[in-house]
């Protein structure tokens, strides 16, 4: 007969139970050792339990960002704990290690202003041109996203954490079909979750075979480049199975954005906020799909893709204004429902700032738009106050004088482009910026 340690200890303790309190003081430095292990095992009941309660608050609760009221709101009509989340995803905690139980409370510790801390150098600059874009809103859950194609390996729509998104089950491969060959400036951009410590997601323009080919000294999660339409391998210099290798354990089990910008050859890689790849020599061909593929997902270990966005670059704003008196720009990005700009939108602020200090003669309108859905009032607001926080970073941050600003809010009355797709609503989700010298 065998006995498992804690069954030992506890026929002990019982024993010792037995005996008079003499008795047990004479077993000396056994008895101290016994009590020390009776100790031990009381704490970790006590852990234990404490776990199952984690364990019961996390599978009850909804991940919303600290600003989505939206979430907010689903979270509380389905009887759900919310547990607050900040830009990059990750849960907010106060001075004390926990997770924060209160949206005020989340948004003070959470909130960054463009242009501070980590994103202070941040250079991405999203494409205005939509091209493509899929957010899964019209797709079922349990199905294959209807707008990608299947190449190998399992996926499927769900929803997760008060959000859809995409679900991979195995190793695979999924092609995204463009309106046409990808220009020579385009900006891609998306959310994943690789679940496994050696999950990977690779980009790549032409027809790959699901099998990630990466060099294996990068494992890890990461963005690569596998193999051009030719099925030629770039060379090391620019090859890229050496352009993004990240923490592998920090990434596993979060949601990361990853962010994409190539112009012509030069391309450059973001994985959550840090550019991770800069080259200027990049072996990239244009084509009118995009491939995704996926390596070390799983049923245990799934994989999670969430809304991919993928857009075409144009003029600089200031060419763009000179030669058609307006521009629209994508890159100033808010929070869901919210006019609190989001710090990724640095760049496209900081171009503005320099194009008001190099022209001082210019002066401008700063216009706010929203996309068709929700209400028509609330919209209107929501595109007022938009412009007024756009005026009001430019003004404090900037250093730009009030009276060369003036905002207005239009918005859903004048969309960019007709049409209910996703393209056409993110084209219409824009701030406009219109020339107001000399009266135009």
């Amino acid at each position: 007969m065998s006995y498992r340690p804690t069954h030992l200890l506890g026929s002990l303790l019982g024993v010792l139970l037995l005996l008079p309190v003499p008795a047990v003081a004479q077993l000396g430095d056994l008895g101290k050792r016994i009590g020390r292990a009776a100790e031990r095992a009381a704490e970790r009941a006590v852990e234990r339990e404490t776990e199952r309660e984690v364990d019961r608050r996390v599978s009850n609760a909804m991940r919303c960002a600290f600003d989505d009221a939206s979430c907010q709101a689903r979270a509380k009509a389905e009887g759900k704990d919310v547990e607050y989340v900040d830009d990059k995803g990750k849960v907010i905690t106060g001075r004390d290690g926990k997770p924060v139980s209160d949206a005020q409370q989340a948004a003070s510790v959470a909130t960054v202003r463009p242009g501070e801390g980590a994103w202070a150098n941040w250079d991405f600059v999203p494409g205005d041109n939509v091209l493509f874009m899929d957010d899964f809103s019209r797709d079922r859950v349990g199905d294959f996203p209807r707008r990608w194609e299947l190449v190998s390996g399992n996926f499927e729509v769900v929803d997760w954490q008060g959000s859809r998104y995409v679900r991979v089950t195995s190793n695979g491969v999924v092609a995204i079909p463009l309106p046409g060959t990808l220009p020579e400036k385009f900006t891609i951009e998306f959310a994943v979750s690789l679940g496994h410590a050696n999950g990977r997601v690779s980009l790549a323009p032409g027809p790959i075979d699901g099998a990630v080919r990466g060099n294996d000294r990068y494992a890890g999660t990461r963005v690569d480049w596998l193999w051009n339409r030719a099925g030629v391998r770039p060379t090391r210099d620019v090859g890229p199975e050496v352009l993004t290798a990240v923490d592998n354990k920090q990434y596993a089990e979060r949601v990361v954005p990853v962010r994409v910008m190539a112009d012509g050859n030069h391309m450059k890689v973001y994985w959550d906020d840090k550019r991770v790849a800069n080259v200027p020599n990049a072996v990239f061909p244009r084509s009118d799909k995009i491939y995704l593929s996926f390596s070390w997902t799983s049923d245990k270990n799934p994989g999670m893709v969430g809304p991919i966005r993928i857009a075409g670059g144009g003029l600089d704003l200031y060419d763009q204004l000179a030669r058609d008196g307006r521009v629209a720009t994508q890159g100033i990005l808010f929070a869901s429902g919210s006019d609190r700009i989001r710090p990724e939108s640095t760049p496209v602020l900081q171009e503005i700032v320099a194009m008001l200090e190099q022209h001082p003669d210019l002066t401008l309108r700063i216009e706010g738009h929203t996309d068709d859905v929700g209400d028509d009032a609330a919209n209107q607001a929501l595109s007022e106050r938009r412009a007024a926080a756009v005026k009001d970073w430019l003004v404090t941050t900037g250093r730009i004088a009030d009276a060369r600003l003036v905002t207005a809010g239009l918005g859903e009355s004048k969309p960019a482009v007709q049409g209910t797709t996703a393209e056409a609503r993110e084209q219409n989700r824009r701030v406009e910026l219109h020339d107001t010298r000399g009266g135009r």
